[in-house]
């Protein structure tokens, strides 16, 4: 495919569509799902309205998509403050969290996505940000270096993984508040296409906006960038109106199976299973076989290829189920009595 529809690359337009799809608020109407995680953010929130005080910090965990940081700008919206975000592969250098932490106002949100690719140096400067909200600088080197400890305003610092298991044990411990956002069940994920598609001043049907809801791998970031492609798809090849035959059809074409798997995905298993016996095969063979990087094939495709049981992770390496197998109309190679089914997506 030439654009990405599952992985996390988006075109600069489809950027920019993006943030108009976001939720703002925590209403149920708008940020759909999540109920436990909504629940208790706004008590949260409003506690810490009714004391004058910055909301403790905050820790939100999950596959890529799920809306951490739609959750993260949220937060601010509700607090009625400014949001300042990053990542953490761009804060290279103690001086760069100074620039940032020292501009920040009372109240503020600090939020850093992948926060699990801090520098060492970088998050042992952090820790006293978030405890005593002041920022030890060194003035010098060698002997005549010099510490000066500086105060800051308190403000509260979101910080976003997908490998929580990454985070260093007292950076982790440092937050107050720690979420994890769940996959999305078909009912929500079929709420949210609706709810873009008006959005995006689009006719869908209950039976098209269920039709994406499918496909799109209980990832609400998956289900917009589906719906633009659909809606596309509807624009030029049938009458403007996302039906169920137009949402089949343009899905279709764009080698998105029932099951929401894409080329990728499929090549993924196949790889694993025409390849390697079925497993278990290390992740970075895998990476090297297919052409992606193994950060990405952890991040992005493996959690709902595990959801669906298609793959199983060891600790030799993964594993192609005979679910996977099954799917892609291939015979599993530990399975020798079964005959492969004559239908599937094959590559």
């Amino acid at each position: 495919m030439s654009e990405r529809i599952i992985g996390p690359d988006t075109q600069a337009g489809d950027a920019a569509l993006d943030l108009s799809l976001r939720p703002r608020r925590l209403d149920d109407d708008e940020f759909i799902n999540q109920t436990r995680v909504k629940e208790q953010l706004r008590i949260a929130i409003e506690a810490a309205r009714q004391r004058g005080e910055a909301l403790d910090h905050v820790l939100l965990h999950g596959a890529a998509g799920l809306g951490k940081t739609t959750l993260a700008n949220i937060i601010a919206n509700e607090l009625g403050v400014r949001i300042r975000t990053t990542a953490g592969p761009a804060i290279e250098r103690q001086g760069d969290l100074a620039a940032i932490a020292t501009n920040m106002r009372r109240g503020d949100v600090f939020f850093i996505d992948e926060i699990h690719r801090l520098n060492r140096i970088v998050e042992e400067v952090l820790y006293p940000v978030m405890e005593d909200f002041t920022l030890d600088v060194v003035i010098g080197k060698g002997p005549a270096a010099k510490t000066m400890r500086l105060p800051l305003p308190p403000f509260t610092i979101i910080g976003a993984t997908t490998r929580v298991s990454l985070l260093t044990a007292p950076l982790r411990d440092r937050f107050g508040l720690v979420f994890r956002l769940d996959f999305y069940d078909e009912a929500a994920m079929a709420q949210i296409v609706t709810r873009s598609a008006g959005i995006l001043g689009v006719p869908i049907a209950a039976g098209g906006a269920l039709e994406i809801a499918r496909r799109s791998r209980r990832t609400p970031r998956v289900a917009n960038r589906l719906l633009k492609r659909v809606r596309d798809y509807a624009q030029v090849r049938a009458d403007g109106s996302i039906t169920v035959s137009v949402a089949r059809d343009a899905l279709e074409m764009l080698e998105v199976d029932a099951q929401g798997l894409d080329e990728v995905d499929r090549l993924i298993l196949q790889t694993i299973l025409t390849k390697f016996g079925g497993g278990p095969v290390g992740l970075d063979t895998i990476a090297a076989a297919v052409g992606e990087e193994s950060e990405t094939i952890q991040d992005v495709y493996e959690p709902y290829l595990i959801q669906l049981g298609y793959l199983q992770p060891t600790r030799q390496g993964r594993l192609a189920t005979p679910l996977a197998a099954q799917h892609l109309g291939l015979p599993h190679p530990n399975d020798d009595a079964a005959e492969a089914p004559q239908q599937g997506w094959l590559l």
